[in-house]
């Protein structure tokens, strides 16, 4: 029974590349049109994995409603092999997976998640096992016979073909060749940490690419591990904070599109280092920066807190906007006063900026980021929400700055503790359909989502009220949109015109 789903799913997937691709997307393999989601054991377990492990992660994604949130891929990070066997396959450690990679796959594939594995584009991975330069091939074909849906490819050893981008290029190519000539649908992650630029060439070859250093569970305390404090990097290091990733990647946000994203790292929601508001700033700016959104904490573990931030599916719905435009920092103001002192060359702690963006059927996105360690009131102008549709050049009208906007606070409907708790306790009935509203076993106001019963694209045109937060305020015509931001925190808003949508605007570059 079990090859007969993984069967199903192949078949599945495949015609969802067929369609993606006859969409017109530019995906080299027709996959990750919005960005991936999912789960990585490595942010709170390291090499501590097994069978046990995943597959008990795998069923609180489930049960936790985190699943038909759109967290699909539970992927298998660092440490799990034990080398290759005389004919040179890689193979499993058997103490760690008893039963073997393809039972794991589908006991996953069963439970309508995917299974994602790791290796490195060089001699040894990063923990020092068997990696896959010069062996790509082969590995992308036992990848594929074990049934993985995805590969995250490190950087690790790799013996110094790095340097050019050219370089760089056909190293990871090599696996992204092996990988399509399997015939099996594989999301391609690259966890090439921004060396030689990836954003510049990766879109032909990948589905993302790590554009950084390692993240880890600070918000923006400096760390001599990660030097650089600009996107234009020569040793990414680890132990970079939220902040840094984020001023790093602000410039190059604009080189992702549908099937091609830049990965800022796995999200540390959940790990216990920082606040509420600093985890709430974190996943709010991955989500409107279009990176992945792949939790990193133990999900068997998550506290209502946690659980209540990642089930947040208007900010979600924002990741997954089918437009797939990447948010842009307009501005970026001077450090407030506080009590943090360090610094660094192009980020000072205590700074604020504005976020805005453009989502499909002309709604935007607008965001406030309060760096400081006190609240702070910060207001935009319909010039800074407009900014790139006032700067073509053209002279044209811009009849977005007459009309009046709908403003949604996204953070506004959080779900409460006490329904985060219920569900971690089994005791809330979480939707079949679409939303909350729609199930009649509960009395909870709408606060969960099931995206594989609607699209986020679909709730959106169908104006699920899940996906857009809570309206608190209009901005009229000339007006400016203004927040009451917390020390550290975040204030996300959609902005939807009551005249309708007016249309997208052609990206500039890639």
């Amino acid at each position: 029974m079990a090859p007969s789903k993984s069967t199903v799913l192949i078949a599945a997937v495949a015609v969802f590349v067929t369609q993606a691709s006859a969409a017109g997307t530019v995906s080299y393999n027709g996959l990750a049109i919005t960005p991936q989601m999912g789960w990585d054991n490595w942010n709170a377990f390291g090499c501590n994995v097994d069978e046990e492990l995943l597959l008990n992660t795998a069923q609180k994604m489930v049960d936790y409603g985190l699943r038909d949130l759109g967290y699909y891929y539970v992927i298998l990070d660092d440490c799990w092999s034990n080398g290759r066997t005389a004919n040179g396959t890689l193979q499993a450690n058997a103490t760690k997976f008893p039963n073997g990679m393809p039972y794991v796959a589908d006991q996953l594939h069963s439970m309508g998640l995917g299974f994602g594995m790791y290796s490195s584009a060089g001699k040894y991975t990063c923990a020092g096992y068997a990696a896959s330069l010069g062996m790509e091939k082969q590995d992308a074909q036992t990848f594929a016979d074990w049934g993985v849906d995805y590969l995250k490819y490190d950087n690790c050893y790799n013996e110094g073909q790095e340097g050019t981008a050219l370089v760089s290029y056909n190293r990871y190519k090599a696996m992204s060749d092996a990988l399509n000539a399997t015939g099996r649908p594989i999301l391609y992650s690259m966890c090439q940490w921004g060396q030689d630029n990836p954003w510049d060439w990766a879109q032909t070859i990948a589905n993302s690419w790590r554009m950084s250093g390692d993240v880890y569970d600070s918000f923006d305390r400096p760390d001599s591990r990660c030097p650089c404090t600009t996107y234009d990097c020569t040793l990414p290091g680890f132990h970079c904070s939220v902040m840094n990733i984020l001023n790093k990647a602000a410039p190059i946000l604009n080189k992702a599109q549908p099937g091609a994203w830049n990965d800022l790292d796995m999200l540390e929601v959940g790990n216990g280092a920082m606040t509420d508001d600093e985890y709430k700033t974190h996943f709010s700016m991955w989500a409107i920066a279009k990176s992945p959104l792949i939790m990193g904490t133990d999900v068997t573990a998550m506290t209502p807190q946690t659980l209540s931030i990642y089930s947040n599916p208007a900010i979600i719905a924002i990741n997954q906007d089918p437009l797939g435009t990447p948010a842009t920092r307009v501005w970026l103001s001077p450090a407030q006063p506080q009590n943090e002192t360090y610094s660094t060359d192009s980020y000072t702690v205590g700074e604020a900026s504005f976020w805005t963006g453009q989502l499909a059927s002309g709604d935007y996105v607008a965001a406030f980021v309060n760096g400081a360690s006190s609240p702070t009131t910060l207001s935009a102008s319909m010039s800074d929400i407009f900014i790139d549709l006032l700067t073509t050049g053209s002279n044209a009208p811009v009849p977005q700055i007459s009309q009046t906007w709908d403003v949604y606070d996204l953070w506004a409907n959080r779900m409460s503790n006490a329904t985060a708790q219920a569900i971690i306790m089994g005791n809330y009935t979480l939707p079949t359909n679409a939303s909350s509203m729609s199930n009649s076993t509960s009395t909870m106001p709408v606060q969960t989502y099931n995206a594989t019963a609607m699209s986020y694209a679909d709730g959106l045109a169908a104006n699920e009220t899940a996906l857009f937060g809570l309206k608190t305020a209009e901005l009229m015509p000339g007006g400016t949109v203004q927040a009451q931001v917390p020390a550290h925190g975040v204030v996300v808003y959609r902005l939807r015109s009551q005249g309708g949508g007016a249309g997208m605007r052609k990206r500039d570059e890639l």
